[in-house]
């Protein structure tokens, strides 16, 4: 978040429940420095044909834990391997964001090469998948922020792209 602040970028964070509880401090932060919050469920867990409520649950706990330290509703979903119910946009008035560009950061330690993916790949109105996990992740990240903005692109949270 240094490297965003600096940079003078907002960008969109799909955080876990249980992430959320553990770190309500850094929730505040990204809250605090203009960054949109998302739910990526309380466990990161998958979407399954056996597992639907428990899927639901995970969102409705993780809404609800990040509405406790923000104060706000959250109502975009990255639902992790991209598995999602379309009823759940009604049942819970959520929106489902998936990604355009997967730099596949999370197996790779390499920052020069997962940024060069990202650089190569990514066009006007893309939706960057990235893991802030991983140093390399975030080394990467920035360095493709640079190299973006270099090129004229400007970085905006996933609402500004869906409702723009």
């Amino acid at each position: 978040m240094d490297g965003l602040k600096e940079r003078g970028v907002h960008a969109t964070f799909f955080v876990t429940g249980e992430h959320a509880q553990l770190h309500p401090d850094i929730i505040r932060r990204m809250q605090e420095e203009g960054h949109l919050i998302g739910n990526h469920t309380y466990s990161h867990i998958q979407l399954r044909k056996g597992n639907r409520e428990v899927f639901k649950e995970e969102l409705i706990k993780t809404n609800d834990i990040l509405k406790e330290i923000t104060g706000q509703e959250v109502i975009y979903v990255r639902p992790p391997y991209g598995s999602w119910d379309k009823s759940f946009e009604s049942e819970l008035n959520m929106f489902p964001v998936l990604w355009t560009v997967d730099p596949l950061d999370w197996c790779s330690s390499n920052a020069d090469c997962i940024a060069r993916k990202i650089v190569s790949k990514t066009g006007e109105n893309d939706i960057i998948l990235m893991h802030d996990y991983y140093d390399s992740s975030v080394k990467a990240a920035l360095q493709a922020v640079d190299e973006l903005m270099e090129e004229g692109y400007t970085f905006v949270t996933v609402e500004e792209i869906l409702f723009d």
